[in-house]
């Protein structure tokens, strides 16, 4: 292949490869602006659809468990956590992770996992006191008017960054949950 025919299809592949990614980028941006996110007052009418239910889970933690997770996790967001991760991760990884959870309008997580440094949650208890307990976490988290925590993961985030990452954590949660 001569210099010129090399020329030629290298600026073929580098405009193609230009027009890939901005219609990539187009997309995600589409995505973005045109998907609302669910607000706390949506997850809070869902989770109140649950008080008069049996619950269980499909697999790993108890209901109790998971409720109880969700309300640590929300009263961390505002009291602090007790252990983040490197700043690099909260500045690199964790808001790349975000970014995609966000864009996709959806988390996936490891569902037994604890939050790093938190208190132990016991495997069982009153499942609708711990209902209770998310519910309050959430109606103080939408009246919460000072500043908020950095995530243990994500970095910091404004509050309706944080509303996104609770409704997610929460729904991720309840994709476990037997149908009643």
């Amino acid at each position: 292949m001569d210099a010129d025919a090399y020329l030629m299809n290298r600026r073929r592949f580098l405009i193609a490869s230009g027009l890939v990614a901005a219609t990539a980028v187009t997309g995600i941006a589409w995505r973005r602006a045109t998907t609302p996110a669910p607000g706390v007052a949506v997850i809070i009418a869902e989770l109140q659809a649950l008080r008069a239910r049996t619950i269980t889970t499909l697999s790993g933690w108890s209901a109790y468990t998971v409720f109880s997770h969700l309300a640590q996790s929300i009263e961390l967001s505002m009291t602090g956590y007790p252990d983040l991760k490197s700043p690099v991760f909260r500045h690199t990884a964790g808001p790349t992770a975000f970014f995609a959870f966000t864009t996709a309008g959806a988390m996936r997580h490891p569902l037994t996992e604890p939050i790093p440094g938190a208190p132990a949650i016991a495997a069982s208890g009153d499942t609708q006191a711990a209902l209770e307990r998310l519910l309050v976490a959430l109606d103080t988290f939408a009246a919460h008017e000072g500043g908020l925590a950095p995530h243990f993961a994500y970095g910091q985030l404004s509050k309706d960054e944080y509303a996104q990452a609770h409704t997610m954590h929460i729904r991720d949660h309840l994709r476990l949950f037997a149908p009643a």
